[in-house]
Formats: C-alpha cells, sequence, structure tokens
C-alpha cells in the first residue's frame, strides 16, 4: 500500500458550495462567484492527491462566502436605511 493512502485525510474538506451559491444570489454576486471558484476546486484538489490545496481552497472558499455575506447584509442595510430617510423626507 502506498504512503499516501496512510496520509489521506479519512473525509475531504467542506467545500461550501451551497453556501458561496446562496451568497451568490441573495447577498453579493462578486465575493459568491470567487467562493464558489474556491469551492469547486476542493473535491477536484482532493481526488487528485492535494490534500494541502484542497484544505486551502477550502478555507479561502469560507473565507470569500463570509466576505459576500456581511457585505451583502451591510449594503442591504444601508439600501433599506436610505429608502426608509427618502420615505419620511417625502411624507407630506
Amino acid at each position: 500500500m502506498d504512503i499516501n493512502e496512510y496520509l489521506k485525510p479519512q473525509n475531504p474538506p467542506k467545500s461550501y458550495l451551497i453556501e458561496s451559491i446562496l451568497v451568490t444570489v441573495f447577498c453579493c454576486m462578486p465575493f459568491g462567484i470567487i467562493g464558489i471558484v474556491n469551492a469547486s476546486n476542493v473535491e477536484s484538489l482532493y481526488k487528485t492527491g492535494n490534500y494541502e490545496g484542497a484544505e486551502e481552497a477550502s478555507k479561502k472558499a469560507k473565507r470569500w462566502m463570509i466576505i459576500g455575506l456581511v457585505s451583502g447584509f451591510i449594503f442591504g442595510t444601508l439600501y433599506f436605511l436610505l429608502i426608509m430617510a427618502d420615505t419620511f423626507m417625502n411624507f407630506d
């Protein structure tokens, strides 16, 4: 048996693909797309034996997913506040 079989982690790292897709659709498209690209690399890197690369891609996918989620909430909140401010300013 090859030494890589002993060094192989039991399970591949989490890809965050579904989370990245949801962030892309509902929060922030540019950051979500970057998350999707990194998430799609996780499984292929794991299957080719690049376990460190798969772990790094998983970390990047998680990072971009969180950045997209936070920025989507920030911009959404600011947009809501601007709409509310405009509504109250024009209230006669």
